[in-house]
């Protein structure tokens, strides 16, 4: 399985468990195509998801292991460390935002689907962030 060009920030999991239908469609349109995910990313929503919505740890690794179905991913290790740090350092990111821009441009992604970063920035000249939430209003 190919990780293809969209690499998935954690808030974009998050949503397909959201009210709002419509981010959660286009949470699940998105994800149908596959990408990639990091271990990070896996983790952040096992976290939110257990803390925050209070999910049962069984359906949390439901969730996850769909997700793994369609996604590829991507390990962490020292060397998604090391450029985490030259990101966070050049492009002013928190450590936890430039693991996620690392691991997507280790991972070869073209695209990093985030509400939470600048829609529109790019990375390294390859990576462009994308909110693919933009254009929605939440009601």
């Amino acid at each position: 399985m190919s990780g293809g060009e969209n690499f998935f920030d954690t808030n974009v999991l998050l949503y397909l468990l959201s009210a709002d239908a419509a981010k959660a469609d286009r949470a699940e349109e998105l994800l149908a195509g596959g990408g990639t995910v990091s271990v990070q990313v896996l983790n952040e929503f096992a976290s939110v998801a257990s803390r925050k919505l209070h999910m049962p740890w069984d359906e949390i690794r439901e969730v996850l292991a769909q997700v793994r179905v369609v996604c590829v991913v991507e390990p962490m290790g020292l060397e998604t460390h090391d450029a985490a740090l030259r990101v966070a350092q050049r492009y002013g990111l928190s450590i936890y935002d430039a693991l996620i821009v690392a691991a997507a441009l280790l991972a070869g992604c073209k695209t990093l689907q985030s509400e939470d970063m600048q829609d529109g920035q790019l990375i390294e000249g390859k990576l462009t962030i994308r909110n693919p939430f933009r254009q929605m209003i939440s009601k």
